[in-house]
């Protein structure tokens, strides 16, 4: 069955959900704010199909929005969900030794909340629709829809349930957080959720799940983070500074539990991250190819932008996968066609019928298909993806209008310059050309290879980093820089591209399943009922 078995190209979305309240209900009040009520939860049922198309009846516990942290700056946000299955199929299931799902569905640095879910995969919405989202459908329609938004995500452009639904079905628990995004803003018109608002919640949530361990359900040593696009960068940011004492005086603001904040493994897709570089890596992966409109950017902007990613690669010293050396801007186009762009083609043509992969082959001529395997050059891979998303600079905008911008926000100031190139060129008419001082310090916070280069000894050691190849939202380079500097640790790290995909698309969700199993060593017969 579909359920961690192989999922093909095909697998994306095919979801079909239904759930029920079974009418059994139980609650009990706690005088400790941040200790887990095992008894608090609500008896539902749902119907999760798997990647094959296979339809499983699965009973489980369901636990309502529950504030992680003592003192919220916004619980509406600050709250998670819990689901732990207890019969699957008719049989009784024990998920008190599970590894632990925890999937953020934060979308383009937005907020995220799950305050009004019903029920499992319940969270993505920025304004907290409840229920659960279908497998390729937006989280709510009353939710605003961002610019990195499509069919493979929810409105703010983050992770759809199809992790959730298929790790439930599993028999793992499912802990869904919410989050502060940048967009929120108070009565005095200050932005709270602006960096490093969502990663220190993360951390808080996770933090309280430690807190409790052997009241919540699951395995609290085996916390399995998942997020896309911005969700991602989190996701990945959340493995890579486990217990960082820099977020230390951030987690006391909001009486965060005192426990650890690291976990077990990361699964990412598409993480927009390492923003203060990622616009000289977008150049160099994107700098050629024209805008949808058929027009260039600026030249001169892209290759000063280029210039500086070649500086700031070279000072990384890390070394490819597989024993290709050391990473530069001179050779990184060749390693992303060897390691993994030819690669990717040729899992995609291999899977197609012969008929199919004639057709293919006939309309894209630049592939090579010899032996079983796919071979073309890098300039003809990037004719092949066509239009870039982004203008130059495309996240440290100099009119300010990136949501990176916002990002970096303070105060009642709604966006600002967080690379002394985008200051520099500022277009906007501000008084300096130079980045505020706090800047520097919400940069470390928000970017995991500070942590990588830190060797941070608390960091997750298993990563699962999927991209999709014609995704433009962010550099290539991006997700590949994460999983050199993770294996040059020693960690474990599963990272390949979908052929011909783009943003947010999540096209093995049955594989990561069948991963997180193979990672925690978790069976089914250790989660069957005794």
């Amino acid at each position: 069955m579909g359920i961690g078995a192989t999922a093909g190209v095909a697998a994306a979305g095919g979801f079909a959900l239904s759930a029920n309240a079974s009418g059994t209900s139980k609650s009990s009040a706690s005088s400790d704010a941040l200790v887990f009520d095992p008894d608090a939860y609500t008896k539902l049922t749902k119907t999760v199909t798997d990647t094959d198309g296979n339809d499983h009846s699965v009973v489980y516990h369901f636990w309502k929005a529950i504030t992680y942290v003592a003192s919220p700056v916004d619980a509406t946000y600050q709250s998670l969900i819990v689901s732990s299955p207890v019969e699957i199929d008719g049989t009784a299931v024990d998920a008190s030794n599970a590894p632990i799902l925890l999937a953020n569905s934060v979308g383009g640095y937005m907020p995220s909340s799950v305050a009004t879910a019903t029920e499992v995969g319940g969270g993505g919405s920025a304004m907290g629709g409840g229920g659960a989202p279908s497998g390729s459908a937006a989280p709510s329609a009353s939710a605003s829809t961002a610019s990195n938004a499509n069919g493979n995500t929810n409105a703010t452009g983050g992770a759809l349930s199809s992790n959730q639904l298929l790790a439930l079905a599993a028999g793992y628990v499912v802990i869904e957080p919410g989050a502060r995004g940048r967009t929120l803003k108070n009565s005095d018109g200050e932005y709270y959720g602006t960096a490093p608002a969502a990663i220190v919640d993360l951390k808080a949530a996770v933090r309280y799940i430690r807190s409790n361990k052997g009241r919540i359900p699951g395995n609290v040593e085996r916390i399995v983070s998942a997020g896309t696009s911005a969700g991602g960068a989190l996701s990945s940011l959340l493995g890579a500074s486990g217990d960082s004492k820099i977020y230390d005086k951030y987690l006391k603001e909001l009486g965060a539990a005192d426990a650890s904040d690291a976990i077990f493994a990361t699964g990412a897709w598409c993480p927009i991250t390492d923003l203060e570089h990622a616009d000289g890596a977008y150049e160099f992966n994107w700098g050629t190819n024209a805008l949808s409109t058929g027009k260039q950017v600026d030249q001169t902007v892209s290759k000063e932008l280029q210039s500086q990613f070649a500086e700031y690669q070279a000072s990384l010293k890390l070394r490819g996968l597989n024993g290709f050396g050391t990473l530069t801007a001179r050779n990184y186009d060749e390693y992303l066609v060897e390691q993994y762009l030819e690669p990717s083609a040729t899992t995609y043509l291999a899977g197609l019928s012969d008929s199919d992969r004639e057709t293919y082959l006939a309309a894209n001529t630049f592939i090579t298909w010899s032996g079983g395997k796919a071979s073309f050059t890098w300039a003809d891979f990037l004719t092949h993806v066509g239009a870039r998303k982004k203008d130059a600079p495309s996240f440290d905008a100099f009119d300010l209008s990136a949501g990176e911008n916002n990002e970096f926000g303070a105060d009642t100031t709604l966006a600002r310059h967080f690379t002394a190139y985008g200051a520099k060129n500022d277009t906007t008419g501000l008084t300096t050309k130079r980045v505020a001082s706090d800047i520097a310090e919400k940069l470390d916070l928000m970017n995991p290879m500070y942590h990588f280069a830190k060797k941070n000894p608390g960091r997750s050691k298993h990563w699962w980093i999927r991209l999709g190849t014609k995704d433009s939202d962010t550099s290539l380079t991006v997700s590949a820089n994460i999983a050199a500097a993770a294996a040059g640790l020693g960690d474990d790290v599963n990272h390949l591209y979908y052929w011909d995909e783009g943003h947010g698309s999540n096209i093995d969700p049955a594989d990561f399943i069948t991963w997180i199993a193979k990672v925690t060593g978790h069976t089914k017969r250790a989660a069957a009922a005794k």
